[in-house]
């Protein structure tokens, strides 16, 4: 089958086009014929596209672990599914993923697509809308009223961390650019503060949570805004490493759930929530998406690659 592998050269990884056998599925697994598959740029270097379980280097891995498509073939031992369904989720990080014709994957990690969604629009949910819903609903348990500050609220994560907690009764206030005020607006921000011309810690105080999908010192700069029981919630990649004990406490990362893809989909398909595509590229350009090097996105929302018609 074709596939997008990651080369790593010493400016850094690349992906490249190549040939690789097409997996098949052991018991209790899953292959998916892929129509496309969400983008995440930091992959090329996260631990597992690196390094296998065992901790040895790892070459040639295949990225993108959020996906939509068809169910092409069951493992034995698999219940509740059918050849020939759509559905989306997610797949093991040290697994190869789903820039490529087809990938492995477990029930637990899938549910049927959203049926009011294209391909293209489902995959970009599995990793942000799991990563908003597990973030604010079960890390911080949000409750109505609280006050919800989120950083990076106009990026792949952040607008869904928005809508859920507008919908969950939160008062949502969100950092991003001029450009994107509008945007977050729209998506449900009640207050929206420019971090290119302000300090946000300059301007609130007794936060209950704080989302944070950007990273650096933005994270140190929160804790200032917090009330003494508020709690932080952090995303960012440089934050994995960190010795900070306050932060590893906040550091998560999304897990697949397929009771939540379950209830995401039904948000959707009745328009509670909604998805968005910056740019679609056919797989012989994933190295574009993956490079930031998109010539013609058109908004906000992830790059897509879409792999078959």
């Amino acid at each position: 089958m074709k596939a997008m592998l990651v080369n790593d050269v010493k400016q850094g990884p690349v992906l490249i086009g190549g040939t690789i056998p097409e997996p098949r599925p052991a018991e209790g697994e899953l292959l998916i014929r892929v129509r496309a598959a969400g983008v995440t740029p930091t992959e090329l270097v996260w631990y597992p596209t690196t390094h296998t379980k065992d901790g040895e280097v790892r070459t040639g891995a295949v990225p993108g672990h959020e996906f939509s498509g068809v169910i092409a073939e069951l493992g034995s031992g698999v219940n509740g599914f059918k050849v020939g369904e759509e559905v989306y989720g997610m797949n093991d990080w040290f697994e190869d993923g789903a820039t490529a014709e087809f990938c492995l994957t477990q029930p637990q990690s899938i549910a049927l697509k959203p049926k009011s969604l294209t391909h293209e629009l489902s995959a970009t949910l599995p990793i942000g809308a799991l990563t908003a819903w597990q973030g604010l609903l079960v890390r911080a348990n949000m409750q109505a009223g609280d006050r919800v500050l989120i950083h990076g609220a106009a990026g792949a994560v952040g607008l869904f961390a928005v809508q859920l907690a507008h919908l969950h009764g939160a008062h949502v206030i969100a950092t991003a650019s001029a450009a994107n005020t509008e945007f977050v607006k729209q998506l449900g921000a009640d207050e929206t503060i420019d971090y290119k011309t302000s300090r946000f810690e300059n301007e609130l105080r007794n936060v209950d949570i704080v989302f944070d999908a950007v990273g650096g010192d933005t994270v140190d700069r929160s804790w200032a805004v917090l009330k003494p029981n508020g709690r932080m919630v952090t995303i960012a990649a440089d934050n994995e490493s960190t010795t900070d004990q306050r932060i590893k406490d906040a550091f998560f990362i999304v897990e697949p759930s397929q009771k939540q893809l379950i209830k995401v989909a039904k948000l959707f398909d009745t328009g509670t929530l909604h998805a968005f595509v910056s740019a679609v590229v056919p797989l012989e350009q994933a190295a574009l998406a993956y490079g930031r090097a998109v010539p013609h996105k058109r908004g906000n929302g992830k790059v897509v690659v879409a792999v078959a018609a």
